[in-house]
């Protein structure tokens, strides 16, 4: 429904991302989901999908792509996949993706990943030799970058995504693709609820942004003024660029 709402534009679905606890607390699922101290930092992403426990539920997540792509002619969606800590990682699953009819390239099919993980800004020259570009996910970029257990109500409040070591991080990954480039997005809360943040996003070269549906139209405001030149830099009659906002 969201293809054919968005068609010929371009409409990006992330592959699945739940945790152990979040499949355990499903129907059923307790009985398949192995029981982890730190699922943020676990079986997850990824490294669930050439794995034996997760190999078949991903096949079945490649078929209905593939069924959106081939049978039903929405060649505007592209994939991505979240949690992808190396580089060999990353080779395995689009390889195991080929093998599922989703190979990269065919129909224009593109994969992304997303950058949530340090290890692909630092690499991220080879995760762009594999992927078609990235989708910087804040959240667990910060959690990351800090060490810091999103789910651990003690310590939540050290979380902060307008740290200067993870926006440092973000930065060199912008720079980096905009040398190469590479297009990069962003996933998360930062831009809709902090202005400064957004205004980071947009002096840095962010390419797109993608909000929930309940931070909508906040962000799109804090975008709208960030791309927004000072009056004093503004030439007579010139008018701002209209910025292009995407909905997660």
């Amino acid at each position: 429904m969201v293809a054919c709402a968005f068609y010929p534009r371009e409409v990006i679905v992330r592959m699945s991302d739940f945790k152990t606890n979040e499949y355990a607390n499903l129907l059923g699922g307790k009985e398949f989901e192995p029981k982890e101290e730190n699922p943020m930092i676990g079986f997850r992403g990824a490294s669930r999908y050439y794995h034996e426990k997760y190999r078949e539920g991903f096949r079945l997540e490649c078929e209905a792509m593939k069924m959106v792509r081939d049978d039903m002619g929405f060649t505007n969606v592209n994939l991505m996949i979240p949690f992808c800590r190396t580089v060999e990682e990353g080779k395995k699953v689009i390889a195991l993706m080929a093998s599922n009819g989703l190979k990269r390239g065919d129909a224009g099919l593109e994969i992304y990943v997303m950058a949530e993980i340090p290890s692909n800004i630092l690499l991220m020259e080879k995760f762009a030799e594999i992927f078609d570009g990235f989708s910087i996910g804040s959240n667990d970029l910060t959690q990351l970058t800090l060490g810091i257990d999103r789910d651990n109500a003690i310590i939540s409040p050290l979380f902060n995504e307008k740290d200067e070591a993870a926006r440092q991080l973000i930065s060199t990954l912008l720079h980096k693709a905009k040398k190469m480039g590479v297009k990069v997005g962003l996933c998360g809360q930062a831009p809709s609820d902090f202005p400064e943040y957004a205004q980071f996003l947009v002096e840095e070269g962010i390419t797109s942004i993608s909000f929930n549906p309940d931070a909508l139209l906040k962000g799109i405001e804090n975008m709208n003024k960030a791309e927004k030149p000072p009056i004093k830099n503004r030439k007579p009659g010139t008018k701002t660029k209209k910025h292009e906002n995407t909905g997660q």
